[in-house]
């Protein structure tokens, strides 16, 4: 989707997505040291909110304005900072080998630019950094639960396996699996998505 499209669904006045984590995340980084975390494409803020409710040092980035306003205003009702800036995956600049962790939540490429985008977010991890994601895998283009409707911007553990073979030096889990959502009005329902944990 365009920035334009984004601001149009982010101007709504309810949190589309919704305001609490995403459950996939939520169970990973509750249990682990905070440290510096990065989440590309935020949307209105609802993980990286989350991530700084526990202490992690957040940096967050979108394309959308509108995005941005509504994850600002989620962060300052729960009284904490988030770095939130305004860019796309092929402008964002940042120290090289900074976090300690990526959170890529729903974060869908056209083909043409996926394994490069997934790569040039690894840059910004460091050596021994987690990689934590969870998006729609290939089964879910017949649910109506969310997600894109072009197959080829839908993924499979085998495309992600792939994308990141050279960025980590052992994936913890990675598999396709369904899950409920509950994440506002646009994640609804039984959903087919697929999850990787990875260490650079």
């Amino acid at each position: 989707m365009s920035k334009e499209l984004w601001n149009e669904r982010y101007a709504e006045k309810e949190y589309i997505y919704g305001t609490d984590p995403n459950a996939f995340l939520k169970e990973i980084i509750e249990h682990i040291e905070p440290g510096k975390i990065l989440f590309p494409a935020d949307g209105e803020g609802r993980n990286s909110s989350f991530a700084a409710e526990l202490g992690w040092d957040v940096v967050a980035f979108d394309q959308s304005e509108e995005g941005r306003n509504k994850a600002l205003k989620l962060a300052e009702s729960k009284n904490v900072h988030v770095d939130y800036r305004i860019s796309t995956v092929e402008e964002f600049e940042f120290p090289e080998n900074y976090f300690d962790a990526i959170a890529m939540i729903y974060l869908h490429f056209p083909e043409n630019s996926r394994e490069s985008n997934h790569k040039r977010l690894m840059k910004f991890l460091k050596p021994g950094g987690l990689l934590i994601l969870e998006a729609f895998s290939k089964d879910q283009v017949n649910k109506t639960s969310g997600g894109p409707k072009d197959p080829s911007l839908l993924y499979s553990s085998a495309i992600l396996s792939n994308d990141f073979k050279d960025d980590c030096q052992r994936y913890l889990s990675v598999d396709e699996r369904e899950t409920e959502l509950l994440e506002g009005e646009y994640h609804k329902g039984i959903a087919s998505v697929v999850c990787l944990i990875g260490k650079k």
